[in-house]
């Protein structure tokens, strides 16, 4: 007896509605978050690099404020990258959390295609980068800096550009770009920890027990949460591990899915509350100090004439485009899944080279990577906005070439005919829609038939008036 043959499983479809609501949700705001963070490189490029306000940028930057005694007497550039930070990493951790337990990534055979892509679109970053490096006798040390995606700059891109992209393909560049935070906070904490306060990791671990226990004990109230919050911080940062690990460890540890009676998890509540705080505050405020590198005709070719800074470019460049690519298709391929039919490689292609823009991260870890070295710190940065700037170019352009069969695919996902609120694409399977779509067509066609008739009327009547005056004409005078 033949086996049964079975159907081949689609990747990149439609999405679920509650699935495509909270895509929607979550991406309007990193959108807006995308602009204020584009709005703010621009700042810190202008107030860096004219003459006038060279000096004060420095000066502010380099400003130190907070109780020594505490070991938190940093520069307002440190407090940024370390303290506003750990807010997109506290966002970051829900994102994961959420996909984890109740998105795409609970389901083992739909979480292969955005991890694997994921891990491939970090590791051929890191292999450019290190064979670059390698090559020119440069540095090795800044492998991590390119394996980054940065969201809310790739979206920004998208709202700039104005291009239709299909829901399920922002849904598969926002789950890379959870996965690839996931990574990027463990490369962090293992690559980037150098000497470990084992009293204050004790302390920050005992504070993340309490969290722990109070959220399981239902307690609520952000004045209970946000100063144990700042202690676990304060602790973490003391104990050597970068301290926005502490932000992903509190991020983790909330519920983010639904018991009886409740419309929204507590996960999502806070994640709805908290997400406008880090789009758009603690990353532009992050961007504003770390962005704000020379730039002029030497500075730019010196990017391209060091191994480290060469690499960084070509990373975020080709690698990402490649490993995402490649990723992506090697599990098409192995997995006998296909993509669907609404788009073509072409559009996958394009999605990856958007991952390359590898602002927020990418600054970090340049920040980490390269501590002892100022000089060479800029030149990283001045490479990462290189590489974000080229990678976002290429997208746009392979992106609006596609933009007319995106429109396209956007008006059928959105065309809500019966103007219920849900799009028809997801109620074709329900009677009722068929039956409330028979009712307004059945009322469309009686307007049709009552305007046919008074045309006619209008007709026959001119037909008659016409007839009457050509008798009236041929009586004599």
């Amino acid at each position: 007896m033949a086996a049964p043959r079975t159907t081949p499983r689609k990747f990149l479809g439609r999405l679920s509605l509650p699935e495509r609501t909270f895509v929607a949700d979550a991406l309007r705001t990193e959108t807006v978050g995308g602009v204020l963070l584009l709005l703010a490189t621009v700042a810190a490029l202008v107030w860096a690099n004219v003459p006038a306000l060279r000096d004060s940028y420095r000066s502010v930057s380099d400003f130190h404020l907070g109780p020594e005694a505490l070991g938190l007497n940093l520069s307002v550039a440190h407090w940024a990258a370390d303290g506003l930070l750990a807010v997109f990493f506290f966002v970051a951790g829900i994102e994961l959390k959420r996909e984890l337990v109740a998105g795409d990534l609970r389901d083992p055979r739909a979480a292969a295609l955005p991890v694997v892509a994921a891990l491939c679109g970090m590791a051929v970053p890191a292999l450019v980068y290190t064979l670059t490096s390698l090559t020119g006798g440069g540095s090795t040390g800044g492998w991590a800096v390119p394996t980054a995606t940065d969201i809310a700059f790739a979206l920004a891109v998208l709202a700039v550009i104005g291009t239709s992209l299909p829901s399920a393909l922002r849904a598969f560049l926002l789950t890379l770009a959870v996965v690839d935070d996931l990574f990027a906070i463990l490369i962090i904490a293992v690559f980037f920890t150098n000497t470990i306060d084992f009293a204050a990791l004790g302390g920050a671990v005992a504070g993340l027990v309490v969290f722990h226990l109070l959220l399981r004990a239902g307690v609520r109230g952000w004045y209970v949460y946000v100063p144990l919050g700042v202690v676990i911080w304060a602790l973490m940062y003391n104990s050597g591990v970068h301290a926005t690990i502490a932000g992903v460890a509190m991020g983790l540890m909330l519920r983010c899915t639904t018991r009886e009676g409740e419309e929204h998890s507590p996960g999502e509540r806070v994640e709805h509350l908290v997400r406008p705080l880090s789009a758009g505050l603690a990353v532009p405020m992050f961007a504003l100090f770390s962005a704000g590198v020379a730039v002029s005709g030497g500075a730019l070719a010196a990017v391209f004439g060091h191994p480290e800074t060469l690499g960084v470019v070509l990373g975020l460049v080709v690698g990402k485009t490649i490993g995402i690519f490649g990723g992506t298709w090697l599990t098409a391929r192995f997995t006998r899944a296909s993509l669907s039919e609404d788009l073509a490689w072409a559009d996958v292609f394009a999605v990856a080279s958007l991952a390359g823009i590898g602002f927020t991260v990418s600054l970090l870890i340049g920040e980490l990577a390269f501590a002892g070295d100022a000089a060479l710190t800029d030149e990283v940065k001045a490479a990462v906005l290189t590489g974000s700037v080229i990678a976002a170019t290429l997208a746009t352009v392979l992106l609006k070439l596609r933009n007319a069969r995106y429109r396209s695919l956007w008006q059928a996902e959105e065309r809500d005919d019966d103007l219920d609120g849900i799009p028809d694409v997801y109620e074709e399977d329900d009677p009722a829609y068929h039956l409330r779509m028979a009712a307004i067509y059945d009322a469309k066609a009686a307007e049709h038939r009552r305007i046919a008739e008074e045309k006619a009327a209008e007709r026959h009547g001119l037909a008659e008036v016409a007839g009457g005056a050509g008798e009236e004409g041929d009586r004599p005078a």
